[in-house]
């Protein structure tokens, strides 16, 4: 058995679409219209040979937000700087809903409310500011 694809439903597929490859980094491995059946499916990865992938699935016309179960958990990425890669997120408008206070995680959430985990990759870095101070912002 061999694991494919995460899929994530989304209600705006251009807002997604600014996270996921604008903001997080990955790359669109392939995208499919499917006008018979009213949907769009963009599939990302890492770029990385046989990476796993995520499949934002838009459905044209969808304008009730979909419901957000905590039962899906998170979608977890490694970092090669958790702080610099925060800092960045911050920069381009995205809350860190859990700050990496301890050098080693943090989440932050799609504008679908995906929760994303960011871990440092190794071993965590020293403790720093302002992330150390940072509270705990919303749900993750």
């Amino acid at each position: 058995m061999k694991y494919l694809h995460t899929m994530i439903r989304v209600l705006d597929l251009d807002r997604a679409l600014h996270f996921f490859v604008e903001i997080l980094g990955l790359k669109i491995t392939r995208r499919n219209e499917h006008p018979e059946g009213k949907f769009t499916l963009v599939f990302l990865s890492t770029g990385e040979a046989d990476a796993p992938e995520i499949e934002l699935t838009y459905n044209w016309g969808q304008t009730e937000p979909y419901s957000s179960g905590r039962n899906f958990g998170h979608i977890a990425y490694e970092v090669d700087n958790i702080y610099e890669t925060c800092e960045q997120m911050q920069k381009m408008g995205v809350t860190i809903n859990r700050p990496p206070r301890d050098g080693r995680m943090a989440f932050v959430r799609s504008p679908d409310l995906i929760s994303i985990e960011l871990l440092q990759k190794g071993k965590p870095l020293p403790l720093a500011e302002p992330w150390v101070s940072m509270q705990n912002t919303g749900e993750w």
